[in-house]
């Protein structure tokens, strides 16, 4: 008996290149999808939710990533590194107290603009093996900026490392707070903070937002 022969390729060339092409392509795209979800909601969303905002089926979403942890694996590892970057690129700032400035307003604007990096980078029960590493990473980078601003005589002395995230955790809840009325508010409350930071100052930082009116409050707290 014969037998039949396995069909070839058709005309144009193997499949398995589109498909492998495909699954990139979808790859990428939840990825972005996930980006946007976990800036906008924070980490507590669900495959589901990225897949409706990548515009696939949730099946999709899982041949690509077995759960929520590795999508965060595969975005915060590189979100951190740029926190990571910042902190040293504030140590070649000339002034150290320059230099912390620079590295609290720019963490701060990540921070406001992306609540899931915030809730990663900050409570850090999210994430594993990559994200932990970078996590562990980043305080060294901020104590050095720290510990150089205390050096110079510009920053408190009795400031830690540890400081840092409950900082920024408190501008996160400002920012939450007000982003439907004023998204640029926790940059005021950022320059109190650094005033209370500063050993010594003249005088005190004009605040570079103004404050919330009694409708806007209002409106925030609805």
């Amino acid at each position: 008996m014969s037998r039949t022969a396995a069909p070839g390729p058709p005309p144009g060339g193997s499949p398995a290149r589109p498909l492998r092409a495909d699954a990139e392509r979808n790859r990428q795209r939840i990825i972005a999808a996930a980006q946007q979800v976990f800036a906008q909601r924070g980490i507590d969303v669900t495959l589901d939710d990225i897949a409706h905002h990548a515009g696939v089926g949730v099946g999709t979403v899982y041949r690509r990533f077995a759960n929520r942890e590795e999508l965060v694996e595969a975005i915060f590892e590189t979100e951190i590194q740029r926190i990571i970057d910042v902190a040293e690129e504030a140590l070649t700032c000339e002034d150290p107290w320059d230099g912390l400035v620079h590295f609290f307003t720019t963490a701060g604007q990540d921070f406001a603009d992306d609540r899931g990096l915030r809730e990663v980078l900050l409570i850090g029960t999210h994430g594993k093996d990559r994200v932990a590493d970078a996590r562990d990473r980043l305080s060294p980078a901020i104590n050095a900026v720290i510990e150089r601003a205390q050096r110079h005589g510009s920053l408190r002395d009795d400031i830690e490392v540890t400081d840092f995230p409950l900082i920024q955790m408190m501008l996160g809840t400002a920012t939450q707070y007000s982003r439907a009325v004023s998204p640029g508010l926790w940059q005021r409350y950022l320059t109190l903070i650094l005033d209370g930071l500063r050993a010594n100052r003249e005088a005190p930082t004009p605040l570079p937002h103004p404050a919330l009116s009694q409708e806007e409050f209002e409106r925030a707290a609805q």
